[in-house]
């Protein structure tokens, strides 16, 4: 896998991610926002980084707006490397654990690591 491109904060992309964020016109920008403000998914060997309703919701509460990027959905390697990105509102591949159990989305900005 070559990887030259980078988001506009630096993350690596592939070039099928960058030819599929151009036709679906997903901007750099919007991944880097469903990679920082997203909550983790792991699936099916990758990490999935999605901005849904609820994401949107709470981060307005701390004055971030990513209503823009509700639905967004980035596929990210294990190291580290966005594979694609694509909008889907359909959340249900995401689940963790059949929907048992709440994660903090805020836990990796707490200092209590």
């Amino acid at each position: 896998m070559t990887v030259r491109l980078r988001t506009d904060a630096g993350c690596p992309i592939t070039r099928h991610a960058k030819h599929r964020m151009d036709c679906r016109r997903i901007t750099a920008t919007a991944v880097d926002a469903a990679l920082t403000y997203g909550r983790e998914v792991p699936t099916r060997g990758a990490f999935v980084y999605a901005i849904g309703r609820k994401e949107v919701k709470l981060w307005l509460e701390l004055g971030v707006d990513l209503s823009n990027y509700s639905g967004l959905q980035v596929v990210c390697s294990t190291d580290a490397v966005v594979l694609t990105a694509y909008r889907n509102k359909d959340f249900r591949m995401l689940r963790r654990n059949c929907g048992r159990g709440r994660r903090n989305p805020l836990r990796r900005f707490s200092n209590s690591n």
